[in-house]
């Protein structure tokens, strides 16, 4: 099982599009094989830190994942709201 956290700094005035978006992302990826989990979290204490929350099948599922195309098409959007470069941590499962 793989984790993915990927997590975003946007931009103040710019939280509501990226939700938007995100939510085209979240609604097809749900659908894909090897998807066990998907999901958009904001932090408590910040509201412009966004971040994607995933749970897949197997590291093959998450590349084919990087492949389609709502990925392909809506990730350099999201890209474009954020303030800062983000962070990405892929976890593979130990226990």
């Amino acid at each position: 099982m793989i984790k993915v956290v990927s997590k975003h700094y946007v931009k103040e005035n710019k939280i509501q599009e990226f939700v938007e978006n995100a939510a085209r992302m979240v609604e097809a990826t749900r659908k894909e094989e090897g998807c066990i989990s998907y999901g958009l979290f904001q932090d408590d204490n910040d509201p412009k830190i966004l971040t994607f929350i995933e749970e897949w099948e197997s590291k093959e599922a998450l590349e084919k994942h990087k492949t389609t195309e709502h990925f392909t098409n809506i990730v350099p959007i999201l890209k474009k709201l954020d303030e800062k470069p983000g962070e990405l941590n892929i976890y593979n499962q130990v226990l």
